[in-house]
């Protein structure tokens, strides 16, 4: 496996351009990331998730980069969705006892506007926590202040 890797490594590194290149790099980087135990799982490191969290809230930050753009050159909806259900999930699973977890059962997203800039951040906070369900509630911001999404989410309780 390691030497099928370096070979297709090596040969993305001889043909890519400047910019494939930068892409591997981002997607190296977040991989390192992930197995130094700075981020818990791959997707966390590839979109390098800065990850802050209270009692009552969870706010994570990635940085913008162009591996993330859809062919408009903004950041791909489905990116913004993967970070408003991870910072919403974070939340719900944070506050919940050992033995009990939260999966996303429903994502509800409003986009309001383009994904550009040097960064988006996503704060979640607790709309309803019941026993068996939990509802909460994301925004996405730019760079520049300006909010790019709105979401809510339901989470199924399960034992883990």
């Amino acid at each position: 496996m390691k030497e099928e890797l370096r070979q297709l490594l090596e040969t993305c590194i001889e043909n890519g351009t400047e910019t494939d290149l930068l892409a591997i790099a981002h997607l190296l980087e977040g991989v390192q990331k992930k197995l130094s135990g700075k981020n818990t799982t791959y997707v966390d490191g590839i979109l390098q998730m800065e990850r802050t969290m209270d009692k009552n809230s969870c706010e994570i930050t990635i940085p913008i980069h162009p591996i993330l753009n859809n062919n408009l050159h903004i950041v791909h909806g489905g990116i913004t969705a993967t970070v408003l259900d991870t910072a919403m999930g974070s939340l719900a699973n944070h506050l919940l006892p050992e033995g009990l977890g939260a999966v996303t059962s429903q994502l509800n997203i409003h986009y309001t506007a383009p994904g550009i800039g040097k960064e988006i951040r996503c704060k979640a906070e607790v709309i309803h926590q019941g026993s068996k369900t939990m509802v909460i509630s994301g925004e996405a911001y730019r760079s520049d202040g300006k909010k790019i999404a709105y979401a809510t989410g339901t989470f199924f309780i399960i034992s883990s």
